[in-house]
């Protein structure tokens, strides 16, 4: 494959990504890891995909600054260095591709629960600030496994009140102290190269028009309109993710 089909490649899925992404609450790199993983190998998905996050989700802290909410994203951070830390250094050691095995039975196991509570009466219960401290972490800790956990978070941002910008604007303070933390990390560890670096550029510069649009959009969308793509993008994720590891259940 010719470079520049491959950026054309890289540029076009991630426009796409970044856009559905806005409207869904967030998710882009699982639209995103199959191209990576054709295109440059398993290997590389976890690097190029951190690069990419991290310029996609600072324009959308800047888009969307005035709907963060700060007290979520502050009981975050401690949870999300330490989690991002460690979760690079994992890369670097153990394969965890079936990890996404887990993360999608629970996505999956997250819609059926929030589908049937409308119809019987299932037991919830409402998260608080703090809780964010530990999930913050144990997100982290498998994005640097895998490269993405999909929309793991998001059931717990919607039992917490935050719909819309206000979501996605958390969800994407958060996501830059990860990526961030987990670039530094993975330059240490040396595992991201300048080649890497770059994909991982192509597919960040491809999500700011993406982000932009998506934004316009976002704001003619309703609270019940958004929850209800959030829901269902939960549930095609997990679907999704079971479906890239179909490997280990033929073998």
């Amino acid at each position: 494959m010719s470079d520049v089909l491959l950026l054309c490649l890289l540029s076009s899925v991630s426009f796409t990504a970044w856009f559905v992404s806005m409207l869904v609450g967030g998710g882009s790199p699982l639209i995103l890891i199959p191209l990576v993983t054709l295109l440059l190998g398993a290997p590389s998905v976890a690097p190029v995909l951190t690069v990419g996050s991290v310029l996609g989700n600072v324009q959308r802290v800047a888009l969307l600054w005035e709907h963060i909410d700060w007290q979520v994203t502050l009981w975050q951070v401690p949870g999300v260095m330490l989690g991002s830390v460690l979760g690079a250094y994992a890369f670097t050691q153990v394969n965890a591709e079936g990890l996404q095995i887990f993360i999608a039975i629970a996505l999956i196991y997250m819609v059926i629960h929030s589908v049937l509570s409308d119809r019987i009466n299932l037991p919830t219960f409402t998260v608080k600030p703090w809780y964010f401290l530990p999930l913050g972490f144990c997100n982290a800790v498998a994005s640097g496994l895998v490269g993405s956990t999909g929309p793991l978070l998001n059931p717990a941002y919607l039992s917490y009140g935050l719909k819309k910008e206000r979501m996605i604007a958390t969800r994407s303070a958060s996501l830059t102290l990860t990526h961030v933390v987990k670039i530094v990390a993975y330059v240490v560890l040396g595992v991201l190269s300048p080649s890497l670096a770059g994909y991982g550029l192509i597919i960040g510069c491809a999500a700011m028009p993406a982000n932009w649009l998506g934004q316009k959009v976002l704001e003619k969308m309703s609270p019940e309109q958004f929850q209800r793509a959030v829901v269902g993008f939960i549930g095609v994720s997990g679907v999704w993710m079971l479906w890239q590891q179909r490997a280990i259940f033929i073998h």
